[in-house]
């Protein structure tokens, strides 16, 4: 018997849904034999809303981790931010001659496939992820001492991979910014570029493994403060960094978004910059600036950059600023949780910069006494120097440098002066009495009456790529 029309509609369409069917039962066996990555490129994202991360630098244990709010991303994201165009794979395929020629100053970087990538990183799943940044994810590898192949985990060479978010602020031009800044300038105080993946439209960076993560998330989500030994030797290494960059690189670089975030830390407490995606060469001879794009981070960028677009390296001076006062007082950039008039870290620190006699209101009140009152004095007034309005009134990185170099040799520490006593009762009588538990003014958190050592468990929470939880910060104790 023949089939009518009808039948033959209907048989037609059973064909199409049965292929369908078969189409995305392929497509689903696809993803899943590639992955965590197949999963990242297609929701844009690193990891869904709430999975399991081994955010600890060191791989030693894991914690859940929520994603970022809009609100929390805008607080570390630039001014203003740049949106690349998106790259097609016929584009970056056609294009790859020019990119490689491009990296050619870079040689003595290890060139990796995606596949070594892929299998060094466990296929990208998320116990291997490190965190998120604005460039991308990061995660954890192993690959050879002296080579490019992947290796066992916990043998070779420990890595950091960062690949590049094509949703992402930042695009191709920072990712090679990146490359050829790092891959050509080496410095202690600069973690170390160690290689590149450019394959079709894949863009990854591996870089040297940075156990304590970043100075961000021992300022602000441990329990446990920073000893102030710690913060000066982070601040004296950093400074380094910068001086380096500035006055010995053979041309002067700008750094552009010196933050917390981005200073990591090894496993001695040895601080490294990172993240030169923004960075920018100096200005040419016989001129005073470098004209640009205003980017950077909301609390850091220096007020004449962000009112102008004129960079220089007093811009990077003034973020300096802001960070070593960060350090000192135990208190973000930029907090909206901070009581009317302290959001604004500088603003509210600038009337006390020329009180000596009270300026251990500016320091961290979970340093408890135990800090160096001449250290603190030189360290107050050398950040106050870096947030000068004027720019031509900011010190030279490598005078910060040497003001900072003698303070980690200081002893005179507060807990046995009087200064410490007059800190304790003035905190006590600026205290706002209340047993449910509210920030005084003296900086401290009252509970029942008692004053507790932490305050990181109210402090403004952001998602960084290094978070990782140290029981006690020991410079000398066994490394990971």
């Amino acid at each position: 018997m023949g089939l009518g029309p009808d039948s033959i509609k209907v048989k037609n369409l059973e064909d199409k849904s049965k292929s369908k069917k078969k189409k995305k039962d392929e497509g689903r066996r696809k993803e899943e034999e590639i992955g965590c990555w197949a999963k990242f490129r297609l929701m844009g994202g690193c990891m869904p809303k709430r999975s399991k991360v081994d955010s600890s630098l060191s791989g030693i244990t894991t914690q859940y981790v929520e994603s970022k709010s809009t609100d929390e991303k805008s607080k570390d994201q630039p001014v203003i931010p740049v949106v690349s165009p998106p790259t097609s794979n016929g584009e970056s395929a056609s294009s790859t001659p020019k990119f490689s020629e491009e990296l050619k100053l870079a040689s003595q970087l290890r060139k990796f496939t995606f596949n070594d990538l892929k299998l060094a990183t466990r296929n990208f799943r998320p116990e291997s992820l490190l965190g998120e940044g604005g460039f991308g994810c990061v995660f954890k590898g192993w690959v050879e001492e002296n080579g490019t192949a992947p290796v066992k985990p916990g043998t070779g060479l420990t890595v950091a991979v960062k690949t590049l978010n094509h949703d992402g602020l930042q695009g191709h031009k920072e990712w090679l910014a990146e490359v050829n800044f790092l891959g050509n300038l080496l410095h202690p105080n600069l973690v170390k570029l160690i290689g590149y993946c450019i394959e079709d439209d894949q863009r990854l960076l591996v870089y040297e493994f940075m156990p304590r993560g970043s100075l961000e998330n021992h300022l602000f989500r441990r329990s446990l403060p920073l000893p102030w030994s710690i913060r000066v030797k982070i601040a004296l290494g950093a400074a380094k960094g910068l001086a380096f960059l500035h006055e010995e690189a053979e041309r002067s670089v700008i750094y552009r978004d010196f933050k917390t975030s981005n200073i990591l830390l090894d496993a001695d407490y040895n601080a490294k910059l990172s993240d030169f995606g923004l960075a920018k060469d100096g200005p040419e001879s016989g001129k005073t600036h470098v004209s640009t794009r205003v980017m950077g981070t909301y609390g850091y960028a220096a007020p004449e950059y962000v009112m102008t677009g004129h960079l220089t390296s007093k811009s990077d001076v003034y973020s300096f600023g802001v960070v070593l006062l960060e350090m000192l007082t135990g208190r973000r950039s930029m907090d909206k949780n901070r009581p009317n008039g302290e959001h604004n870290l500088v603003e509210w620190a600038r009337p006390l910069f020329g009180d000596r006699r009270r300026f251990y209101r500016l320091l961290d009140p979970r340093l408890e006494g135990h800090f160096s009152i001449k250290g603190a004095q030189k360290a107050i007034q050398l950040a106050a120097q870096c947030l000068s309005r004027d720019p031509k009134a900011r010190p030279r990185m490598s005078e910060v440098v040497e003001t900072l170099k003698p303070l980690p040799n200081l002893k005179d520490m507060a807990s046995s002066s009087y200064y410490f006593q007059a800190m304790q009762a003035d905190a006590n009588k600026s205290s706002v009495h209340n047993t449910n538990g509210i920030r005084t003014q003296g900086g401290f958190i009252k509970r029942n009456g008692q004053p507790l050592r932490s305050l990181s468990s109210l402090s403004d929470s952001r998602a960084s790529p290094y978070n990782q939880p140290y029981q006690s910060p020991k410079p000398n104790g066994k490394k990971s």
